[in-house]
């Protein structure tokens, strides 16, 4: 069952949209490694703002894909793609269909 998550808000510099879209088309096939990320989803709020949702059934699984390849590569590309630090906020899942 789907209990924690993860919700990471990503604003990219002037002119690198394009290159956060690759990004996250990219970090797809990283997370598809991760037994316990159950869903993941990259996603665009605005012209300039992306961002990241993810689940997992247990906190275990939340606290390893912090640790994992796709959060490693985020940080790596931050300075260079992003106006500013992630904003990372882990969520409770209430509700899932």
């Amino acid at each position: 069952m789907i209990k924690f998550g993860l919700l990471v808000k990503l604003e990219a510099k002037p002119g690198k949209e394009e290159e956060v879209v690759n990004f996250l088309e990219s970090g797809l096939a990283l997370v598809k490694e991760e037994q316990d990320t159950i869903t993941w989803y990259g996603i665009k709020l605005g012209p300039s703002t992306f961002g990241i949702f993810d689940t997992f059934p247990h906190e275990e699984g939340r606290k390893a894909h912090l640790a994992g390849e796709v959060a490693k590569a985020l940080m790596a590309n931050a300075p260079d793609l992003l106006a500013a630090e992630p904003e990372i906020i882990p969520v409770e899942v209430l509700a899932v269909k």
